[in-house]
């Protein structure tokens, strides 16, 4: 099973516009309340009967039950009886706005993101239709439901080999858009380790270093429209809130914003096809960059965006070149030697990688690639059943063809 999901530009019509905002609008309202409602149960649990709140606190039931997904949904059903708003808004759509706030507060629960927020007006900006009519694709445009047939600028031809599952709508300050989610019932094997292996280090001094010696200069995506960008703040604050010409500057300013992520994500598929170019293995260090966003110096891993190209973009780049993509431990890269193994300690400060026990000397970027690199061969090595371990086998730019680890073992499912 195959399943992508591609964006295309939507040129709908005045009355097609007025539509998607009068959803997104319901939307907003449906997340909201049930966003309230799962709140004020969190609420009359989580406080003490001898502490409550000096002003008002709501007092649910001991027995009221937690409101679900599932609950939520039936609850919506039956509240269209007394709001006669949300019978015009497709009922799958509304059912999707609960499951993605379900997500999010599961997210929440097991601490892997923040508390979900209430949508203020203009912030609701997505919402999906989850199955779609037979046909609705044409050359012109698409069929969505409640919308009817909008025209679609096709950048690119859909294969006949996937299906539309899903669509959907995404505002944003340049327009609106569609993201199609395609499926094709094919089984594509992952990609085998094979060819010339690569290890990268990612830093602030250059954006990566490969094991190869190749330094990537750390484009600056922000700096460059930092001074339009504040020249436009600064002209927001003599505004009235929430008059004709404070949204004017709103959509100004998302503007410059969507440049910069558009242009630092086109450069990063740039730099992903490139690594791609040489290389038949790819290693990278398995980091959570949102604790190193959180630093003093956390605006430079923001503006550099590691984890999107880390993460998503260079793995689907992999998967699409037939690159073997690959994740090691990053603890101590940046302090062993890779030639010898020894450790070499240092500090961010020290860019040079001198060892004492035999004599290399490196960059300090280029030194913790080819340990990325050689762990990587490592790990693989181990999964096939080949005994190479140790400090003594380094060299990570050829031990993949010394070794001939591909085919050593054919018993093993990581061989082949």
């Amino acid at each position: 099973m195959l399943n992508m999901t591609w964006e295309f530009k939507l040129e709908p019509t005045a009355e097609q516009i007025s539509e998607i905002e009068h959803i997104l609008d319901v939307c907003r309202n449906v997340w909201n309340f049930a966003l309230r409602e799962r709140k004020d149960w969190l609420d009359s649990r989580k406080s003490p009967v001898n502490a409550c709140s000096i002003r008002q606190e709501l007092i649910l039931p001991a027995d009221a039950p937690f409101p679900s997904y599932a609950q939520q949904c039936k609850s919506l059903t039956a509240a269209k009886a007394d709001f006669p708003r949300l019978k015009s808004v497709n009922a799958q759509v509304l059912q999707q706005v609960i499951r993605k706030l379900e997500a999010s507060w599961e997210s929440w629960r097991l601490k892997r993101s923040g508390f979900p927020r209430f949508k203020k007006p203009n912030r609701m900006r997505s919402f999906a239709f989850p199955q779609m009519l037979k046909n609705c694709i044409s050359e012109e445009g698409m069929k969505l439901p409640q919308l009817g047939w909008v025209k679609v600028r096709w950048s690119r031809r859909i294969p006949d080999l996937f299906e539309v599952k899903q669509a959907r709508i995404v505002r944003k300050a340049s327009g609106y858009f569609v993201m199609l989610s395609l499926q094709s019932e094919v089984d594509i094997p992952s990609t085998m380790p094979h060819g010339h292996p690569v290890g990268i280090d990612v830093g602030l001094e250059y954006f990566l270093s490969t094991s190869d010696g190749e330094p990537v200069k750390r484009p600056r995506f922000f700096n460059d429209l930092h001074r339009k960008l504040k020249l436009l703040q600064r002209r927001l604050k003599t505004k009235q809130t929430g008059s004709a010409n404070w949204l004017k500057l709103h959509k100004k300013i998302a503007r410059v914003h969507q440049r910069i992520a558009d242009t630092r994500k086109d450069w990063h598929f740039k730099l992903a096809h490139h690594l791609c170019d040489g290389a038949g293995m790819i290693f990278v260090e398995d980091l959570d960059f949102r604790i190193m966003a959180k630093g003093m110096l956390g605006q430079h891993p923001l503006d550099a965006g590691w984890g999107q190209f880390t993460h998503q973009i260079l793995p689907w780049v992999c998967f699409k070149r037939e690159v073997y993509y690959g994740k090691v431990d990053p603890r101590g890269t940046s302090q062993d030697c890779p030639d010898c193994g020894a450790e070499v300690k240092k500090d961010l400060s020290i860019r040079i990688s001198h060892c004492l026990e035999c004599g290399s000397i490196k960059p300090s970027d280029m030194a913790a690639a080819q340990v990325v690199c050689t762990r990587g061969q490592r790990g693989i090595e181990n999964a096939c059943g080949v005994g190479v371990t140790g400090s003594s086998v380094m060299n990570s730019s050829q031990l993949a063809l010394k070794q001939e680890i591909f085919g050593a073992t054919p018993g093993s499912s990581l061989c082949p």
